[in-house]
C-alpha cells in the first residue's frame, strides 16, 4: 500500500447546469450513472495502490453527487475505503429521508449543503432549483437521520444582492445552527452566459466584496465560529463540544498533502506530480471499460513549485506554518516589511520560525501573499 490518505471522487451529474458554474458537470444522463460508477471503481482498482491502509478522508464532489441514482450511489459508497471523515456534497432539493438514511448507513459522516442564498429572487439569478424551505427541510432531515456534522455553502456578490440580503442570509444560516459554513465570493468566468447577462452588476458587486467579506467574518466570529480558513468557518470552543469541526479533507489540500482524485476532471497530486483526468465522460468510461487509465494531463511539481504552493495555501489558514518548509519561496525582505506593517506575525524558534497572517493581513489575503512570494524563475 501507499501513503496517500485523502481520496476525492467526482460525480458530475446534475439536474440543471447553473449559469455561473464552471465545474465539470453533465446534465441528466440517468441511464449512464451505472456505467460511470463502474468506471470509477475500475479507476480505483487501477490507482488505489497509492492509498494508505488508514485513509483519513473521502470527499464526493460534483456536480451534484446526491443527484446520482440512489442504487448506484449506494454501490459506490459501499465500495470506497472506510475513512475517518466521509463528506458528500448535496443540493437541498435532493435530500429526502430515504437519501439521508442511505448516506448514513453507507458511512457518510459529513454533508455539505449548497444553500448559496436564502433570498428567492437571488436564487432565481443563480438559477438554483432549491427554495429556502428546501434548505431548512434538508438540514432537519439530515439531523433526523443522525447527522451531526453539516456544512452550509453561502455565496456573496450575487447580482442584485444588497448588504441587507447578506445579513439576512447569515441570520438564516445561523438559525439552522450548522457545524460548518463556507462563504465564497461569487466567481463568474468571463465569456459565460452569466457574465454576459450580468456584466455591469457583477462589476458593481466587485466593488462591494471587501465590505461583504468583513461582514461575513465579523458576524460568524460573533456567533462563535472559528475563521480557520479564508472562506471557511466552524464551530469552536465550547460550541464545538470538544470536536475539531474543520473540514479535514480540505485541510489536506491547504497543508499540501498528496491526494488521489477519481472521475472526469478529477485532479490528483501524487509523488510530486499533478494529474488531471480529461473532462470527457464518453472517453473516460470507454478507457476504463478497456482496462486502461483515462486520458489525463500530467504536470511535474518541482521543489520550488511545491514550496510556492505550500506558502500560498498555508497562508489561507489561521494556524502558523513553518518558515523552513517554504523558505525557498519566501521573500525574506518582504517578510520583514509586512511584519512591521502588522500584516504578518513571525515567531522565531529553533526551526527557523513560524509565520501566519494577522487578522488585518487575512482580509488583504492574496495581496499580502503575492508580496511574500519570491518571483518564479523563468
Amino acid at each position: 500500500m501507499g501513503d496517500v490518505r485523502h481520496l476525492y471522487v467526482h460525480l458530475p451529474f446534475c439536474a440543471h447546469r447553473c449559469g455561473y458554474c464552471d465545474f465539470v458537470t453533465v446534465v441528466g444522463r440517468r441511464g449512464q450513472h451505472g456505467a460511470y460508477v463502474d468506471a470509477l471503481l475500475a479507476e480505483l482498482e487501477l490507482e488505489g495502490g497509492v492509498l494508505a491502509d488508514d485513509v483519513e478522508t473521502v470527499f464526493l464532489g460534483g456536480g451534484t453527487p446526491t443527484f446520482t441514482e440512489a442504487r448506484e450511489l449506494a454501490r459506490l459508497l459501499g465500495a470506497l475505503p472506510a475513512a475517518a471523515e466521509v463528506t458528500i456534497e448535496a443540493n437541498p432539493e435532493t435530500v429526502t429521508p430515504e437519501l439521508a438514511e442511505l448516506l448514513r448507513t453507507r458511512g457518510v459522516s459529513r454533508v455539505s449543503l449548497g444553500a448559496q442564498t436564502f433570498q428567492p429572487r437571488l436564487l432565481g439569478v443563480l438559477e438554483r432549483q432549491a427554495s429556502p424551505d428546501d434548505v431548512r427541510r434538508a438540514v432537519h432531515t439530515l439531523r433526523d437521520a443522525g447527522f451531526d456534522n453539516i456544512s452550509l455553502d453561502l455565496v456573496y456578490g450575487i447580482p442584485g444582492q444588497r448588504a441587507s440580503d447578506l445579513d439576512a442570509d447569515l441570520a438564516e444560516a445561523l438559525a439552522l445552527d450548522p457545524q460548518h459554513l463556507s462563504c465564497y465570493e461569487l466567481e463568474a468566468k468571463p465569456g459565460t452566459r452569466f457574465t454576459v447577462a450580468h456584466g455591469e452588476e457583477l462589476a458593481r458587486q466587485a466593488d462591494a466584496m471587501e465590505g461583504y467579506f468583513e461582514r461575513v467574518v465579523d458576524t460568524l466570529n460573533g456567533a462563535g465560529y472559528r475563521w480557520y480558513e479564508t472562506a471557511n468557518f466552524c464551530l469552536g470552543g465550547e460550541r464545538a463540544g470538544g470536536r475539531d469541526l474543520r473540514a479535514r479533507h480540505n485541510l489536506g489540500y491547504w497543508r499540501g498533502h498528496d491526494y488521489l482524485g477519481l472521475g472526469i476532471g478529477a485532479v490528483s497530486t501524487v509523488f510530486r506530480e499533478r494529474r488531471r483526468n480529461l473532462p470527457s465522460l464518453p472517453r473516460y468510461v470507454a478507457a476504463l471499460v478497456a482496462g486502461e487509465r483515462p486520458s489525463r494531463e500530467v504536470e511535474p511539481i518541482d521543489e520550488a513549485t511545491h514550496a510556492r504552493e505550500l506558502l500560498m495555501l498555508g497562508l489561507r489558514l489561521d494556524e502558523p506554518m513553518a518558515v523552513g518548509d517554504v523558505t525557498d519561496a519566501l521573500d525574506h525582505d518582504a517578510l520583514g516589511r509586512l511584519v512591521e506593517l502588522g500584516l504578518v506575525e513571525l515567531a522565531r524558534n529553533g526551526r527557523g520560525g513560524e509565520l501566519r497572517l494577522t487578522r488585518r493581513g487575512r482580509f488583504l489575503g492574496g495581496g499580502v501573499t503575492s508580496e511574500l512570494l519570491v518571483e518564479a524563475a523563468d
